[in-house]
């Protein structure tokens, strides 16, 4: 059987809750990008139009009836994604790498474009973005992001410029072998340590993406707090799980 061919497209899987206010340009700029051939949306439990703001923009939507957090938003966009290639497919060709893209970036997700060129070359299995200085300065101290790269330079030793960042490409092997993604705040730490360990090409790209920043009010440490303890959980199972295998040998 001939080999099949890399892909030309990428998929983009966008989870977003109670984004109504950004979610149209959002998808309006990464389906304007060459490469894009569908928008996943996956509203995860919004409580606004996020849904019907996102279908009107062009994206194929998928709806939570709850909030599941963001790797099961992102699971089930790649699903969404796999269903739609069922109804064109293509025959010799590999599937579409999926492009992972924050909900709140609004126009600015056009410069997410850098991201895919090295996947699609076939010269990564994954890219995450590097963001530049945001325009609004965020509350936060750099706790998440210490203990994420903290952890990931433990696990790997490599050290990610920004651990946490939430756009990505990657290969549909790479996204399989990475599953079950994991929960909440702390899949992208275990994105980047599992594909890392098990040989995939892990590349930091740098785009010129702006976003909404947390604040220093009560629901942003809230926020935090999250993260800081689904990264947590996502480290302490990959310690847990290197101490079993010794064990086991």
């Amino acid at each position: 059987m001939p080999a099949l061919q890399p892909s030309s497209t990428v998929a983009v899987v966008v989870p977003a809750k109670d984004e109504q206010e950004r979610i149209a340009a959002t998808v309006r700029a990464v389906a304007a990008l060459p490469v894009v051939d569908v928008v996943v949306v996956v509203d995860d439990g919004s409580t606004d139009l996020t849904s019907k703001v996102a279908r009107d923009a062009g994206a194929v939507v998928v709806a939570h009836h709850r909030n599941r957090g963001k790797a099961a938003a992102l699971q089930t966009g790649a699903r969404a994604v796999a269903d739609w290639e069922r109804t064109r497919p293509r025959a010799g060709v590999r599937p579409r790498p999926l492009l992972f893209v924050d909900a709140d970036l609004a126009d600015s997700a056009v410069a997410v474009a850098p991201l895919t060129l090295p996947v699609l070359a076939g010269e990564a299995d994954m890219t995450i973005a590097v963001l530049p200085r945001q325009a609004t300065a965020g509350g936060g101290h750099g706790f998440v992001v210490g203990l994420s790269r903290r952890g990931t330079v433990a696990a790997t030793g490599w050290s990610p410029e920004q651990p946490l960042s939430g756009m990505r490409c990657l290969t549909r092997a790479a996204f399989e072998a990475a599953l079950p993604l994991a929960p909440g705040w702390g899949v992208e730490t275990a994105l980047t340590i599992d594909l890392l360990r098990a040989g995939f090409r892990v590349r930091e790209v740098p785009c010129d993406l702006q976003h909404r920043v947390s604040g220093r009010d009560l629901r942003s440490q809230l926020h935090r707090a999250a993260q800081f303890r689904d990264v947590a959980r996502a480290l302490g199972r990959r310690r847990a799980q290197d101490v079993l295998r010794r064990l086991t040998r």
